[in-house]
């Protein structure tokens, strides 16, 4: 059996018993004293939980936190024996400093021993060799949350630099820590008053935010861990606006967090980190704002602010990602909004997105640009300039591409470039017509679409209509999209595009082969605009030749 001293646990109870003897015998500041032995009844039964656990006296933590009890416990005891005199010999206000800190001590061991016993941690046990890996790390992340939660605070910096190195390790060390209940417990260290511990506590959320399947857990912490990230953008170092603004593209999605964020000053944060942020920092507080943009409600916040002139400044001399970011913010905000695109013109924004365009090693990160000619090509004034600006050529590229979403707004685009013709047979003459019969073929039903939709413009001129007709793909495509049961694809650009070709005798021939007429006959029931017509133009099919249209 061990002696006393050896065991933290039956040294605690000795003291606590002797202590709890001695309260009674006490006259100086009985109330205190009266506190302390109702802290003491908490304390016994904490020590009794302890006792159920075998581990208790191997695991670090709490061994650590019994042999604090048995020390506050022993200077208890101390001060105890000075309250019996009747003149305290120390003075009565160091005597009631001493008591006070006694008290202060107490709670915090109540508190932490709650914590602990509560973690689980004292029930892994050790982890033996045999078991698994994903074993291991809920063990390591179960023993850093408690460790988080109690004892100094060297010890806290030395249980968040683990825990940092546990989630970089990988995304799977991530979910298993978000699931023991990190979470929460980085949100309540945010207020901490070490600023290096608030700097790794932002640098852990940002891990996490990094994650798909653990960013619902942080969006469920709310208000609280929003208001702690937007007051790190205004005052914290580069290093933790960095990482705030990386966990804010995690929770700026959702319209209730962009009216909060856009409410308290977080886009004029975000705006002054674009200025003068690091070139990190720079790229994910635009990242921060295209989310933001996407929502009506707070495009005047951005108004208010100059942002145009600010995402314009640094599309020009950003990071690539900063460039990307930057120029997919401004393509959300000039959505149904002429004046700002024109605004983007005037300030030079068709130059930054060429340069940015032709600079770009990866053609996915084209899609934001590609989606900004197409929003700045409805507005008549500046299609022409896009024209001229030579993005004919590029939108034909990016057409035949290996990327589904830039194919899919580069016909978009191609759609509202198509303003008259001198342009559609640029167009035409460029190769756009062969591409877009290619994507007609498409898997994805949004490209389907995007083609058609880009076609029915482009053989209004009839070169292109030429170039269609001499793809055996064409018509058999065009026909196939009228299927009803290819659904969430707008029937009346297949229609158009059919309606563009079937004064020619031959392609007549090719949509009844395809199988147009049973589609159309169900189109019509459906009321879908132009199926009727084109469907009496193949039953009058054998008067066309009189009408040929080349």
């Amino acid at each position: 059996m061990k002696a006393p001293e050896n065991d933290p646990i039956a040294l605690s109870n000795q003291l606590l018993s002797s202590l709890s003897e001695q309260i009674q015998n006490i006259n100086n500041f009985k109330g205190k004293w009266a506190m302390i032995k109702s802290k003491l009844s908490s304390l016994q039964a904490q020590l009794a939980d302890f006792s159920d656990f075998p581990a208790s006296s191997s695991n670090p933590l709490a061994v650590d936190l019994l042999y604090s009890i048995s020390n506050t416990l022993k200077d208890a005891v101390s001060l105890a024996q000075k309250c019996k005199c009747a003149d305290l010999t120390e003075g009565k206000l160091k005597t009631q400093s001493d008591i006070d800190a006694v008290l202060a001590k107490l709670d915090r061991h109540i508190k932490d021993s709650e914590i602990l016993i509560r973690s689980g941690v004292l029930q892994d046990g050790a982890v033996s060799t045999s078991s698994s890996k994903k074993e291991a790390v809920r063990v390591e992340s179960r023993n850093l949350i408690t460790r988080l939660q109690i004892g100094t605070t060297e010890s806290k910096n030395s249980a968040m630099d683990s825990l940092l190195g546990l989630l970089q390790e990988d995304d799977k060390n991530v979910m298993i820590a978000v699931a023991q209940g990190v979470v929460p417990v980085l949100v309540r260290l945010l207020d901490s008053s070490s600023l290096e511990m608030k700097e790794k506590t932002v640098a852990a959320i940002s891990r996490v935010s990094t994650v798909e399947s653990s960013k619902h857990v942080l969006i469920a912490e709310g208000l609280l861990l929003l208001n702690h990230l937007l007051r790190v953008l205004e005052s914290g170092s580069g290093f933790a606006r960095e990482k705030a603004c990386i966990a804010l593209q995690a929770l700026s999605f959702s319209k209730e967090n962009a009216r909060a964020i856009g409410s308290r000053g977080g886009i004029s944060a975000l705006l002054e980190i674009c200025q003068a942020g690091t070139p990190g920092s720079q790229a994910f507080a635009a990242g921060v704002l295209k989310n933001l943009a996407s929502f009506d409600e707070i495009k005047e916040n951005f108004i208010e602010e100059n942002a145009v002139f600010v995402l314009i400044g640094l599309a020009a001399s950003g990071t690539a990602l900063a460039q990307e970011n930057s120029i997919g913010c401004l393509c959300n905000l000039v959505s149904n909004d002429e004046n700002l695109k024109l605004l983007i013109v005037k300030e030079g924004g068709v130059e930054c997105l060429k340069n940015f365009w032709d600079s770009s090693p990866n053609p996915k990160s084209l899609e934001v640009a590609v989606e900004l000619v197409r929003q700045l090509a409805s507005c008549p004034l500046i299609a022409d300039a896009l024209v001229a600006d030579g993005f004919v050529a590029r939108l034909v590229t990016v057409l035949n591409c290996g990327v589904l979403g830039v194919r899919i707004a580069a016909a978009r685009a191609v759609y509202e470039l198509g303003f008259n013709s001198k342009t559609r047979k640029e167009m035409g003459e460029y190769g756009c017509t062969v591409a877009l019969i290619k994507m007609l073929d498409g898997k994805a039903v949004e490209e389907k679409e995007a083609a058609a939709m880009a076609l029915s413009t482009l053989l209004l001129y009839a070169g292109n209509r030429k170039i269609f007709r001499k793809d055996e793909r064409g018509i058999v495509n065009a026909v196939q999209l009228l299927d009803p049961s290819i659904q969430n694809l707008d029937k009346k650009y297949p229609v158009l595009i059919l309606s563009e070709l079937v004064h020619s005798k031959k392609c007549r021939k090719q949509m009844v082969a395809a199988g147009a007429c049973l589609h159309l006959q169900k189109l019509v029931e459906m009321n879908v605009e132009g199926a009727k017509k084109l469907l009496e133009s193949l039953g009058r099919g054998k008067i066309w030749g009189v009408f040929a249209r080349p």
